[in-house]
Formats: structure tokens, C-alpha cells, sequence
């Protein structure tokens, strides 16, 4: 009973002492890229496809850069359920991204990964890395520096389309969007 009692009083002798506070955690500000369009659903902001989107880069930011814009090479590559494999169409779309890249070498780059509804969360943030990467290895293999490059995962955290079987739906979501920042001058 006495070796209980002490062990109970050194317990909270130790538990009242100043013990190191966990380290803050600073995150960086994010951009929210999605609104709600007229029918209440999820419109991405990046999506070139739809009227009023831009990226830096097309005319009538202000951002404009010498020659062609690179809404004109296309910022989405979409890939097959489960697959971070590029299709032919994917390689032509990022063939042109790397193009313009390679001429606009002032800007850097986000490649965000994205997957559809089913599967775990952990599933689909891997495979949204694993498409993200496959994208930044195409565009480094195409002579776009790898330093320029940094890739995100999102999962299926921020769907281009809020579905919840239909198929042609689904395969909206599993894409990698290539975003291009603002130069270091601001331009």
C-alpha cells in the first residue's frame, strides 16, 4: 500500500512539471481553386475547359508571357481507374505543357494529383501522388528542370465533379492539373 502511495504521488509530481509544449505548426496560406458554379456544384477554377478560367500565363491576366499561353497546351491530364500510367493523349497534352515550360523557364510549377471517389482516403492521396510524380518525371524527361517542379496530392479531397457512381463523372477526377505560378518579378 505505502509503494502504491508513492508511486501515485511521484506520478503526479512528474505529471505537474512544465513539460516541453508540442512544436506550432506553421502551415503555408492555400488557395481555395474551387467555387460554386450556378447549379450548386464544385467548379475547379483551374479547369481551362470553362469559360472565365485562366492561368497565368493567358492573355488578359496581366501575366502574359512571349509567344503562345499555356492554357493553349492544356493543364489536365486524366488517367485510367486505380492508374498513374500516361495515355497517349496524356503524353501529347504534357509534350506541349514542356514545350511552353522549357520557353517560359521563369515560372514555376504545381503539379497536383487527384483521384475519383472510391478507395480509402490513404489509397487515393498515394495514388494522387503516384499520378503527380508520373507527371513532373514526363515534363523533367522533356527537358523542363526538376527544381521548377513540386507536386501535391489531394486525394479525392478536391473532386472536378461531385458524383457518386456515374462513370464518365468518375473519370473526371482522376486527373493531375498542371499549374503554373507567378515569376520571382511578379509577372
Amino acid at each position: 500500500m505505502r509503494v502504491t502511495l508513492t508511486m501515485i504521488a511521484a506520478i503526479a509530481a512528474l505529471s505537474a512539471c512544465n513539460m516541453p509544449s508540442d512544436p506550432q505548426v506553421v502551415s503555408a496560406p492555400v488557395a481555395d481553386l474551387y467555387m460554386t458554379g450556378p447549379d450548386g456544384t464544385a467548379i475547379y477554377r483551374g479547369d481551362v475547359n470553362r469559360p472565365g478560367t485562366r492561368l497565368p500565363g493567358d492573355p488578359g491576366t496581366g501575366m502574359t508571357a512571349p509567344g503562345t499561353s499555356f492554357a493553349a497546351a492544356g493543364d489536365t491530364v486524366y488517367f485510367s481507374e486505380a492508374e498513374a500510367t500516361l495515355s497517349d493523349d496524356a503524353r501529347d497534352t504534357l509534350t506541349r505543357q514542356a514545350a511552353w515550360l522549357t520557353q517560359n523557364a521563369a515560372y514555376p510549377v504545381m503539379v497536383e494529383g487527384h483521384a475519383d471517389e472510391p478507395g480509402t482516403r490513404e489509397f487515393n492521396l498515394a495514388l494522387g501522388a503516384r499520378r503527380a510524380t508520373s507527371v513532373r518525371e514526363y515534363l523533367v524527361s522533356k527537358g523542363v528542370a526538376a527544381n521548377r517542379i513540386q507536386t501535391v496530392s489531394y486525394g479525392k479531397e478536391r473532386p472536378a465533379s461531385i458524383c457518386a457512381s456515374e462513370a464518365s463523372c468518375l473519370a473526371r477526377n482522376r486527373r493531375a492539373v498542371t499549374i503554373v505560378g507567378q515569376t520571382q518579378a511578379g509577372t
